[in-house]
């Protein structure tokens, strides 16, 4: 029985900050200025920007959906039961841990080799520009 594990890829600052600016790019092509949070597996805050023109009130939002991928293990979204949205387990989830949980998307896991090192946010445009933006990052560092 193993005690302890080895070898778990950590996300370094540089590869945040890559993440961060290959997200500010796509909001930019997007012309979508966002708030826009990368963190560690744990949910800790890494590098944060809020692009010129970025709405104030999403700054909260980008880190809360970085938080949330990170913690949850999963991109941000709200649960569905088929094709439809899962009310009782929104709102559950949410009131149960409202830290780390929310049904907006535009938050995404970062993995390399199949493990979560961090997650990114993104806040500011449509969902669908968000979650847009945050796969932009999350792919730098696939490339690793």
């Amino acid at each position: 029985m193993a005690l302890i594990t080895r070898n778990h890829p950590k996300l370094t600052l540089e590869g945040a900050r890559a993440v961060l600016e290959a997200a500010e790019r796509r909001a930019g092509e997007l012309r979508a200025p966002m708030d826009i949070a990368v963190v560690d597996d744990g949910g800790h805050l890494l590098v944060f920007a809020r692009m010129d023109g970025a709405k104030p009130s999403s700054i909260a939002l980008a880190l809360v959906k970085a938080q949330a991928a990170a913690m949850r293990r999963a991109a941000t979204g709200p649960a569905m039961a088929g094709d439809q949205l899962n009310l009782p387990v929104i709102l559950g989830l949410a009131v149960a841990n409202p830290a780390y949980q929310t049904p907006i998307r535009g938050g995404v896991p970062l993995l390399v080799d199949g493990q979560v090192v961090g997650a990114i946010g993104a806040s500011g445009g449509t969902e669908e520009q968000d979650l847009d933006a945050a796969r932009a990052g999350a792919a730098a560092i696939e490339k690793a």
